[in-house]
């Protein structure tokens, strides 16, 4: 079932997204491309196709050069042109993950030609910065770009030429995992017009990708199997426009569908879940390869091994280690697990990347009992959210506090702020419980919802709808 994951992760390349296309506000899919401009006073949308748009992105040798070009006709046969070329320098810090990019425009032309005047770019300054955040389950990152641009008209005999100038501040945000991605972005523009009026637009635009799951029934009721699970690949962008010029205020919103992909994955056949209350959570991670059994019986409430959290946890991020044989080592990281044991570099990645580490410096104890504070440290230290607890010397809401391990404290207490795993009605969170298959299960797939539609949420809707 390890195959499974491959067979999503080829079929569906990261690369396929709509997107937001530089500080203007456009949006794309792979049919369209749409943009407003304003520089005559008044809102015009150009639009182009995939053809008429080519958005390229390469690193090399420390250096991120990103290349836009496009052509785009308006609705009253305005047409734009431009070609732009970023260049970053990337400076990677491996000790803490983190990456920044910051970067400049080298190469620009612009044209727009409408009403029989053509308005040129005459200076364009732009300087921009991002930082990435480089965590096990997900990348989270941010960066801001102030730019000014400067339009030139031609001289006529009737109309001298004519400057404006275009101030814009952006910021964004966003994150990527193998389960989806968002990146939102608003930029704020200040107009000045030839006879000195100022115009304001302030531009809201989001990009999202997702991969989510689905139960498809078997409308054959003589089949060998009730249903299965698809995964369904969805990406969309929006891009609201709010404007206030000198002659005219108002808003216009742009929408982008990209065409959703399907992908079916195997059937499990369990003979000891048909009445059990984490059937479909069991089912839905072995149709994924994450979890990975031969035999016909899952044993649900017998307790979760420790090395099979820590491999069912890698292969849920796509957690992978770079098949590089000079850095391949002869022995094993642990004295208690063999190299040759199944899906042996899970682990390996899993400890490198801080998510896990063994019970001694050289042990792991693989076939140990997973404890409930242990799977909570697991899960936030791959999301690298334990800093988002109080500062130390708190006390968590449950009744038992005080028997939480401290290396587990901060997880515990995030894990119940995001809902990843919270108490017992009596109100104690039971840390040094150990968790059955069945439980670890159900714990596992509210971490994939919380990839797939937690994050979502909070990097679109909440900054879109409450910033």
């Amino acid at each position: 079932m390890y195959f499974a994951v491959l067979f999503i992760l080829v079929l569906i390349p990261y690369n396929v997204k709509a997107e937001i296309v530089d500080v203007n506000g456009g949006i794309k899919n792979e049919y369209t491309y749409e943009e407003v401009v304003f520089i005559t006073g008044r809102p015009i949308i150009f639009t182009g196709t995939s053809k008429n748009v080519k958005v390229e992105e390469k690193e090399s040798k420390g250096k991120l050069t990103e290349t836009i070009k496009l052509t785009l006709i308006g609705p009253s046969n305005e047409k734009l042109t431009r070609s732009f070329t970023y260049v970053s320098e990337v400076t990677n810090y491996d000790g803490i993950g983190q990456s920044t990019a910051n970067g400049e425009v080298t190469k620009y032309s612009e044209k727009i030609v409408m009403g029989g005047v053509t308005y040129t770019l005459s200076d364009y300054q732009l300087s921009k910065g991002n930082v990435t955040d480089k965590r096990p389950a997900s990348d989270y990152f941010s960066g801001n770009a102030l730019s000014r641009k400067t339009f030139t008209t031609t001289a006529t005999k009737t109309q001298p030429s004519q400057t404006i100038v275009v101030n814009i501040d952006s910021r964004n945000v966003g994150y990527q995992n193998f389960w989806g991605g968002t990146e939102t972005r608003i930029s704020e523009y200040e107009y000045i017009y030839p006879n000195g009026t100022i115009g304001t637009v302030k531009n809201r635009a989001s990009a999202t990708k997702s991969r989510t799951l689905n139960y498809e029934e078997n409308a054959a009721s003589l089949g060998s199997f009730d249903g299965g699970y698809a995964v369904i690949s969805t990406a969309n962008a929006i891009s609201e426009y709010t404007y206030d010029l000198p002659s005219k205020s108002g808003s216009i919103d742009l929408k982008s569908e990209y065409m959703p992909r399907v992908e079916r994955l195997i059937v499990p056949k369990f003979r000891d879940l048909s009445a059990h209350w984490a059937k479909d959570e069991i089912e839905k991670l072995y149709s994924l390869g994450i979890l990975d059994d031969p035999s016909n019986f899952f044993s649900p409430n017998t307790p979760m091994r420790r090395y099979d959290f820590a491999v069912a946890l890698g292969k849920a991020v796509d957690l992978r280690v770079l098949e590089d044989t000079k850095k391949k080592s002869t022995t094993s990281i642990f004295k208690d697990v063999k190299r040759t044991a199944k899906d042996y570099n899970y682990l390996v990645s899993a400890v490198e990347k801080g998510v896990i580490n063994g019970t001694a410096p050289k042990t792991f104890n693989p076939q140990g009992s997973l404890t409930r504070e242990q799977a909570a440290t697991i899960l936030i230290r791959a999301l690298g959210l334990e800093n988002k607890a109080p500062d130390p010397g708190y006390k968590t809401r449950y009744k038992d506090d005080a028997k939480i391990s401290d290396y587990a404290r901060d997880a515990i207490y995030v894990a119940g702020e995001l809902g990843l795993m919270t108490g017992d009605a009596a109100g104690k969170f039971n840390p040094k419980a150990h968790l059955s298959r069945s439980q670890a299960s159900a714990i596992l797939v509210r971490f994939l919802e919380y990839l797939e539609n937690d994050l979502k949420q909070n990097y679109r809707d909440d900054i879109l709808f409450f910033e």
